[in-house]
């Protein structure tokens, strides 16, 4: 008898709790009362927030939450596509039937991706030509494959989206053309990434602003090119243009660069990769005196001279990255030139310059500002060069050691030099041991070390065959507090992968990622609330 009443309250109790969080949604209109709570089954609560503060509450869901919420009901469809602004489509040719509803549903695009894989027939000129009509406020564009689209397709596009403001295209068929025909009429265009277009060839026209026109063009990245000098009187008019790109393209690169450095160039950034480029290009850039970030990344023709000019005319340049490609060709003259005038630098990167102690010690003495330092495969930094930097380098924060002869008296010259160090990574240095890591660690509790003894090898057989891992599963910090340096945990996207499948049988711990190089990393994340750059 003592237990009725209990019983009754408890299910009342759990009756009310199931109607204030979880309300059933029933025909009829029907209302229940039980004591002062009344119940109204057949309302739906979302109906009382404004459709903003839905599609906000939809931009924290992932791409198939979100496609399955779009099914609940017509207004949570129409929200979604309404407030859907990236739309990213594999564009085969199939989809062409489909496109004119799809747009009707997501018609505030405003960042569209199309991508085709090499073995399908990508979406054609007309199939393009009715997206540009159906999305009118387009501002970013991406094109990946779409090899069936023409000069004219892109001439069409381009008189339709006069808003755009970032065109990426890359293995596409057309040509010159086309690209001319996107400078004529988007006259927003901020950013244009040009990569493997098929349609640039030697007998291509030349790619330039229309006459008596302004531009917005602000970035220009050009990527393995046949006949990227076709580029050269865009490069060398557009007066807004702050970052200049140009990687793995054919040809000689040095009259394009003397077309930049007339001394009205208004460059800040500036990338060379894998090009024909001598030190007559160099001494070209050296009049851009705007120049703060320089990539000279496996230029074999460039030397000391270029880079002293270079130092000599821009002094403000604050990240300086060199790939001497072990050529030799630039050293420590050229070095010893960028601390005598380039105060102001705050990243510097060698990799394959033999830097001794002479030039080493320059920048740590005359470079007050640098707070990060990449050195990378030289043969002549060994214990002095580091013991010097450790002493001078004052502001130093990240510091990235690779492949270079220093032993672990270097490190321990670390332990109570740069005061400001928060990070250090030390790989492929032979002589380095696992046991000067955890010394360093217990002397500067605060400082984030990685070294090649945190990996963890093994040998396993998967499906027959034989797999080694190698995973650096954690980096120690603060006397055994665990400090993860990856880029963040990837266990769930990776479940059903291979190295998932070797993990399980492992026993490692899920989401612990292989640690690549982070240098890059370190410097994004440092500048990325000061920089817009492409």
């Amino acid at each position: 008898m003592g237990q009725a009443p209990s019983s009754t309250a408890e299910s009342n109790g759990r009756e009310i709790d199931l109607r204030l969080w979880s309300p059933v949604i029933v025909s009829g209109g029907e209302s229940m009362a039980l004591g002062n709570v009344v119940a109204v089954r057949d309302r739906d609560f979302t109906g009382d927030l404004p459709d903003e503060c839905l599609a906000h509450v939809f931009q924290f869901l992932g791409a198939g939450d979100r496609k399955r919420c779009s099914l609940v009901c017509k207004r949570w469809l129409y929200v979604d596509g309404q407030n859907r602004h990236r739309l990213s489509l594999d564009a085969k040719d199939e989809i062409f039937p489909f496109l004119t509803s799809m747009f009707n549903r997501f018609d505030s695009v405003t960042k569209l991706a199309l991508r085709c894989d090499r073995k399908s027939v990508s979406l054609s000129d007309e199939a393009l030509a009715m997206i540009s009509v159906r999305c009118l406020n387009l501002t970013r564009v991406k094109l990946r494959g779409c090899r069936e689209i023409t000069d004219l397709g892109m001439e069409e596009f381009a008189r339709n989206c006069k808003n755009l403001k970032k065109l990426s295209v890359g293995s596409c068929n057309f040509g010159a053309k086309g690209v001319n025909a996107m400078l004529e009429h988007c006259k927003l265009l901020e950013e244009l990434s040009v990569k493997r277009l098929r349609g640039i060839h030697e007998a291509a026209e030349l790619i330039h602003l229309p006459a008596g026109s302004s531009s917005s063009l602000r970035s220009i990245c050009l990527k393995e090119l046949v006949n990227g000098q076709v580029f050269e009187p865009l490069v060398a008019t557009t007066r807004t243009l702050k970052t200049l790109k140009i990687i793995r393209c054919l040809g000689d690169w040095d009259r394009v660069l003397q077309m930049i450095g007339d001394g009205k160039s208004s460059l800040s950034e500036i990338h060379l990769e894998r090009l024909q480029v001598s030190d007559i290009g160099l001494s070209a850039i050296s009049k851009c005196s705007n120049v703060e970030t320089l990539h000279i990344v496996k230029t074999p023709e460039c030397s000391n001279y270029g880079l002293i000019n270079v130092a000599e005319r821009c002094k403000l340049l604050r990240k300086l990255h060199i790939d001497g490609w072990r050529t030799n060709r630039i050293g420590d003259e050229g070095l010893i030139s960028v601390a005598k005038h380039c105060l102001n630098l705050q990243e510097l990167v060698l990799i394959g310059v033999n830097a001794t102690h002479m030039s080493l010690a320059a920048i740590a003495s005359n470079c007050e500002k640098l707070e990060r330092l990449a050195l990378c495969g030289s043969g002549t930094i060994g214990d002095t060069e580091i013991a010097c930097i450790a002493r001078k380098c004052g502001a130093l924060r990240k510091f990235c050691i690779k492949g270079c002869p220093v032993s672990d008296r270097g490190i321990e010259a670390l332990a109570v030099g740069c005061p400001n160090l928060v990070k250090l990574k030390v790989k492929k240095c032979k002589v380095v041991t696992g046991e000067i890591g955890d010394w360093l660690r217990e002397q500067r509790r605060t400082l984030v070390v990685s070294m090649d003894s945190d990996e963890t090898e093994a040998v396993v057989v998967v499906d027959g065959e034989v797999e080694t891992v190698v995973e650096e599963p954690r980096v120690v910090q603060a006397g055994g507090i665990v400090a993860e340096i990856g880029s963040g945990n990837s266990g769930g996207n990776n479940g059903g992968s291979r190295l998932a499948t070797i993990r399980s049988k492992l026993g490692f711990l899920a989401g612990r990622n292989l640690v690549t190089c982070t240098f890059r990393r370190w410097s994004h994340n440092d500048n990325a609330s000061s920089s817009a750059e492409l």
